[in-house]
């Protein structure tokens, strides 16, 4: 079974560790000294899982919000944009290595599953491993230039991240602060381009008052259901049928204080530096990751709008993720949850990968969906 994970933010979490992300995992976590992040996953160990791509995101205010999970503000736009561009060459290292292929347009989403379906294990072992570039706020956004990451291969972002951005209003700030005096432009912006809205990491207020200038494909690369795990970073279900509406996918974070059956915390100095404690892994399953995905197709009414989004190592690593989960392989475990709750086979494979590839499929540059899937695939 391939997967597709709806979120991994490598370039932060490999610059900010020092990880050199095409070793083996056992490799990566024998030079690691970071002990409370314990990393689970590597681009050898995506390959070994059948992760045949990810959203791969960038994060450039990472710099105001680990200490206490402070909201203090934006960075300088300067420095903001720096450290993204510098997010971004990383990435545009490891594609010129081989390691991953950036997928810019509808043909190439096709071609790279194809070559992933048709591959044996062993030939998936020298595969790149495919990249959907976003956004994660848009602190290293100036002036609302959007062209600039378009070309490079970015295709979704959302508004924030941690508090507050030059456009929008991120978590850690409740969930009626809405868009800045800049944001409905940016929201045209991305209409114009072409982009996704990623409703993740985003005020309500801020998604609900976007939603009123953007008219473009929607997504949640990594968001749970708020009826099932409250707090303002999970989605409440008015912004999970707006997602459903515009054909797009809510990938289920990989995220303990985002799973928990009894979560109803604020993102604050209190709870970072404790999160392990009050939402320990031993508490939390795949089962419950899975409720998460099930409220979703209830809500659809079918299962092609719910997928994966890890968060992978964003999160925390493995101390942070359900206790099932050692490494990014074990995500193929839901797959086994899925099918002993009734899911046909398609199903399954609709919720692992395919509703991710379907989207981009369509959404991106020269979209064309199934069609143009069935003709790369003959």
């Amino acid at each position: 079974m391939l997967i597709f994970d709806g979120d991994f933010p490598m370039a932060p979490e490999a610059l900010d560790l020092k990880r050199d992300v095409t070793l083996p995992l056992a490799e990566m976590r024998r030079r690691d000294r970071h002990e409370r992040d314990i990393a689970m996953a590597s681009l050898p160990e995506m390959r070994v899982g059948g992760v045949a791509a990810a959203i791969m995101k960038i994060a450039s205010d990472g710099g105001r919000t680990r200490e206490g999970h402070s909201v203090t503000g934006p960075l300088p736009p300067y420095r903001a944009y720096a450290v993204g561009r510098g997010q971004a060459a990383f990435y545009e290292a490891l594609e010129a290595m081989g390691e991953i292929q950036i997928l810019r347009t509808s043909a190439d989403v096709s071609e790279h599953f194809v070559a992933w379906e048709r591959a044996s294990d062993a030939e998936r072992m020298r595969l790149p491993v495919g990249s959907v570039l976003g956004l994660e706020g848009t602190d290293s956004v100036v002036d609302g230039r959007l062209d600039e990451w378009w070309e490079d291969g970015f295709r979704l972002l959302s508004i924030g991240h941690y508090g507050p951005s030059p456009y929008g209003n991120g978590t850690g700030m409740g969930t009626d602060a809405g868009l800045t005096e800049q944001g409905p432009a940016l929201m045209r912006e991305m209409d114009r381009l072409g982009m996704l809205l990623d409703v993740t990491h985003t005020s309500d207020r801020s998604v609900r008052e976007a939603l009123e200038h953007f008219g473009g494909p929607l997504l949640a690369t990594h968001s749970n259901v708020r009826a099932l795990a409250r707090g303002e970073r999970q989605l409440p279900d008015d912004l999970i049928q707006a997602v459903i509406d515009r054909d797009g996918v809510i990938g289920a974070s990989m995220d303990c204080w985002m799973i928990h059956p009894t979560a109803d915390a604020p993102w604050g100095a209190d709870v970072w530096p404790n999160q392990r404690k009050i939402f320990g892994r031993h508490e939390v399953t795949l089962e419950h990751l899975a409720n998460h995905v099930d409220y979703v197709n209830q809500m659809a009414g079918d299962a092609q709008h719910a997928g994966i989004g890890g968060d992978t190592d964003g999160q925390g690593g493995r101390e942070n993720a359900p206790f099932e989960i050692d490494t990014v392989a074990d995500y193929n475990k839901l797959a086994e949850i899925f099918g002993r709750r009734g899911y046909s086979a398609d199903d399954v494979e609709n919720l692992m990968y395919r509703n991710w590839v379907r989207l981009f499929e369509r959404a991106l540059p020269g979209g064309a969906g199934v069609a143009r899937r069935e003709a790369v695939a003959s």
